[in-house]
């Protein structure tokens, strides 16, 4: 399974609801909100095997399945 679509399973597992399109914005959509947030940092950690750090907890890089995409690149 490629990264995008890890990504979008976590946040369909997080959210119990379909992820939009790859650049729309969890958060505007009432997908994800701060309480989820926490969640879907926690299965992306175990999922990709990085550690991401209280002080990256924002919800503007967390904001659309590409810019997850981009941050966790940026850990790997």
């Amino acid at each position: 399974m490629d990264k995008r679509a890890k990504i979008t399973e976590i946040i369909e597992r997080v959210s119990r609801k379909k992820a939009p399109g790859s650049d729309e914005s969890l958060f505007d959509s009432g997908l994800l909100d701060s309480f989820a947030l926490p969640d879907m940092v926690s299965e992306l950690e175990a999922a990709f095997g990085v550690k991401i750090p209280d002080s990256d907890l924002n919800p503007r890089k967390f904001d659309t399945i590409e810019r997850i995409e981009t941050y966790l690149e940026s850990l790997q």
